[in-house]
């Protein structure tokens, strides 16, 4: 059925129209008319007309950017105008960065204009993209704002130097198994002022050259390390540093490292994850001069090397403490008690894979702990006795999640839930796993434990 004219409203060609296609390109819905009822006269048919150029180019790229990637990818190849947009609309980009794509990727960036997040990643078995190729990228994407660099071995600091100077709006930068070294690390710290957050992980050049010329870590809110770097942390806290969030997973740092981060008075979130080599001690210098702390996770991989003295110093001086995880620690009630005295503002609690954690410390948190919202407990010695405490204590419990616990039963959860509907229970008394207690064998960390807090 055909449509008339319209005489106001959108019109696709009018003059200030902001379409990124040359209309002649559209694609067009052919309508037949032999069936069309009689219209007056004057009014016109459109036998070629395409409904889609009714809408605005701005509003088509709202909708493409409410699709998954697959249905975008898919939109692009309805005509040339759907193409354009499609491209020029989307900010979100991952690439393989293998050699191979270099020579493509002119018509990429010509293509994908808009680009303010990309992900650029090289698997072990290939040559990755090179400083010249990064160099491109850079002139190309001078909006980005976040970039992450994975196996890219061939760049080195000349190639973090021309995206240190290119793209100055980076806030977000996350490298691993790369090549550059602390010149590279030193140009994007210096030249990209917005820098907010860094990950670096398995940064092989930084140990050649750091010697020579060490990295200044100074203004960044988020600084993620993996590796060899007591020597590194020592140097970001000579000066002024401003760090307010620290993560250390899996690297060979020691109390020697944690000292050096006590000297970031401004860190809230600290996250230390399998470092065998710390101690009471490392907990103990963060604990006393780091008191704007409010979230703090510690794996201790069973290790034993941090227990009740450190736990107890964190909960003297971490007043604002609003998020608790503690994995492979071996805490008593002693610490448990003054944690549950002491940190009043403490919402969010894990205790996982504990073999000191039992009924008595489990009633000790429902009694003292008011303010708590969430609270995990996994591969503990806790039984039922201990979850009935949370009939009555922590008046703000909204979840309670008891995960690998031998000793908690089915039907303490379903007496819980009928005494406080509120609360959402969450057990797995019928799966018991005893192999996923087993922290010194894992690589998820809190993860592993399903510890779900927001971020």
């Amino acid at each position: 059925m055909g449509q008339a004219t319209s005489t106001h409203g959108y019109s696709p060609g009018a003059a200030g129209s902001n379409h990124f296609r040359n209309p002649s390109l559209d694609l067009h819905h052919f309508r037949s008319t032999s069936a069309s009822p009689q219209l007056p006269e004057g009014v016109f048919v459109n036998q070629q007309l395409d409904y889609t150029s009714e809408i605005p180019d701005e509003c088509l790229a709202l909708i493409f950017q409410s699709l998954s990637s697959g249905d975008r990818k898919r939109c692009s190849l309805v005509c040339r105008r759907w193409f354009a947009v499609e491209g020029q609309s989307r900010h979100r980009l991952a690439l393989n960065a293998s050699v191979e794509v270099a020579v493509h990727l002119p018509s990429i960036f010509s293509r994908f204009d808009s680009v303010t997040k990309l992900a650029l990643r090289c698997d072990r078995k290939s040559v990755s993209i090179n400083d010249d190729a990064l160099t491109l990228i850079s002139l190309r994407c001078r909006n980005l704002t976040r970039l992450k660099l994975r196996g890219c071995r061939e760049i080195s600091d000349l190639g973090m130097f021309a995206l240190a100077t290119n793209c100055k709006s980076l806030r977000k930068f996350s490298c691993g198994s790369c090549m550059f070294g602390a010149k590279g690390m030193n140009a994007l710290l210096n030249n990209c002022s917005s820098l907010e957050e860094l990950s670096v992980k398995r940064l092989r050049g930084i140990n050649d050259g750091f010697a020579a010329e060490p990295i200044e870590f100074e203004d960044l809110e988020d600084f993620e390390v993996f590796g060899d770097w007591d020597r590194l942390l020592e140097t970001i806290t000579k000066g002024k540093s401003c760090l307010t969030e620290i993560h250390l997973e899996r690297l060979q740092v020691s109390d020697l490292g944690l000292i050096a981060i006590s000297k970031c008075p401004d860190l809230e979130i600290f996250h230390l994850v399998k470092a065998p080599d710390c101690s009471n001690d490392g907990i103990l210098a963060i604990a006393e001069n780091c008191k704007l702390l409010r979230k703090l996770h510690i794996d201790g991989w069973r290790t034993n090397r941090i227990g009740d003295e450190g736990l107890i110093a964190i909960a003297k001086n971490s007043v604002n403490l609003v998020e608790l995880v503690l994995i492979g620690v071996n805490p008593s009630s002693v610490s448990l008690m003054a944690m549950a005295s002491n940190c009043q503002k403490l919402e969010r609690l894990a205790l996982c894979g504990s073999e000191t954690i039992g009924d008595p410390e489990i009633s000790c948190i429902a009694a003292k702990c008011m303010a708590l919202k969430k609270l995990c407990i996994k591969g503990c010695r806790v039984t039922d006795s201990g979850i009935e405490a949370f009939a009555f204590g922590c008046p703000n419990l909204v979840k309670i999640k008891v995960k690998k616990c031998r000793g908690v039963t089915s039907e303490v959860a379903d007496w819980l839930r009928a005494r406080r509907v509120t609360l959402s229970v969450n057990l797995d008394a019928d799966e018991i796993e005893p192999e996923a207690l087993d922290a010194s064998t894992s690589d998820g960390g809190a993860q592993e434990y399903g510890v779900e807090f927001p971020p």
